[in-house]
């Protein structure tokens, strides 16, 4: 009976320390805009007619050799506490690599080039469900320098702000910026980790956030008032959301006969078959739900960044 009682415990440790360690967020750490700015690492892309500017890392990292050891210094202070983060300049090879694939990918119909953001682009690639942005600034005291930073946990589905820490490390004579750095952070680091933890547990618990649009194509005869078994298109799809999201838990913002808008809508991190699921694989499952019968329904799917994604329906 001892026995039996050891191993129980045994398996119900090792299964508490296997189900934290794959809760954990993936992050990654990346200089912030306003500090990509403030020294020159910029570039500018067509946003559809639109110019953006927007960080140029690989610039960065080429041309400033303290980005580099920053970066890692972070890192390796966030790997220390259990958080694993990805590699930003490995990454940015990654997409490099992809972009030069997607440049010769084109729509057959319109000779259209693939449209993303570069920010879009590498937080695609990367993976990460939490983007770190870091700011810093060196502070010269006479011989005696000090280092201003900020660190912001960004989510990046809804890049809305999740943590937030920020100060000013002891003076130093002669530490190097890096370590002037890890020196400043290392007092709010603990916090800061717990507040990034607790996000992720309530996105595990709660469902990851996304954005959901509902449109049609001005050639399709058919609305969103139409009505299929006697159950109008709009009801259904409202339907199928409080079915299939993490505790029924969305928001139907806006709906008129063309379009519907749903906010605040809760996917689950993993499906059914315990696979990672993202925005673009929930609303696949939605797509092919309009596919079938009674709609049959042609429709076309549009993703925005990673946490926003509009189904229009009536062609492809």
């Amino acid at each position: 009976m001892r026995k039996l009682l050891c191993t129980a415990c045994l398996f119900l440790i090792s299964f508490s320390i296997c189900f934290s360690q794959a809760k954990k967020p993936i992050l990654m750490v990346v200089p912030s805009d306003a500090w990509c700015k403030e020294h020159g690492y910029m570039t500018e892309y067509d946003n559809q007619g639109t110019k953006v500017s927007v960080p140029d890392y690989k610039k960065a990292f080429q041309s400033d050799p303290q980005l580099l050891l920053v970066i890692s210094k972070i890192n390796g202070m966030m790997a220390e506490r259990g958080f694993p983060a990805k590699n930003m300049e490995s990454a940015i090879k990654s997409l490099e690599l992809e972009e030069s694939e997607d440049a010769i990918l084109i729509s057959k119909a319109s000779s259209s080039q693939i449209a993303e953001s570069p920010i879009d682009k590498l937080k695609k690639t990367a993976k990460a469900d939490i983007i770190i942005q870091l700011t810093w600034t060196l502070n010269q005291n006479g011989p005696k320098n000090s280092i201003s930073f900020i660190l912001q946990g960004l989510d990046t589905y809804t890049d809305k702000q999740i943590a937030e820490a920020g100060g000013t490390g002891a003076s130093s004579f002669s530490a190097d910026v890096p370590t002037l750095l890890g020196e400043a952070v290392i007092s709010y680091m603990d916090a800061f980790n717990s507040t990034l933890q607790a996000h992720y547990d309530d996105m595990f618990a709660n469902g990851r956030e996304i954005v959901v649009r509902i449109k049609k194509f001005d050639a399709w005869p058919y609305d969103l008032e139409t009505e299929f078994e006697r159950k109008d298109l709009a009801s259904a799809i409202e339907e199928w959301m409080r079915l299939h999201t993490q505790n029924h838990r969305f928001n139907l913002s806006d709906v008129t006969e063309n379009m519907m808008l749903f906010e605040q809508v809760r996917i689950p991190v993993v499906d059914d078959a315990g696979v990672a699921l993202d925005a673009r694989g929930f609303v696949k499952n939605l797509q092919q739900f309009l596919s079938d019968k009674p709609y049959k329904i042609t429709s076309k799917l549009v993703m925005r960044g990673l946490g926003q994604a509009t189904i229009i329906l009536g062609e492809k």
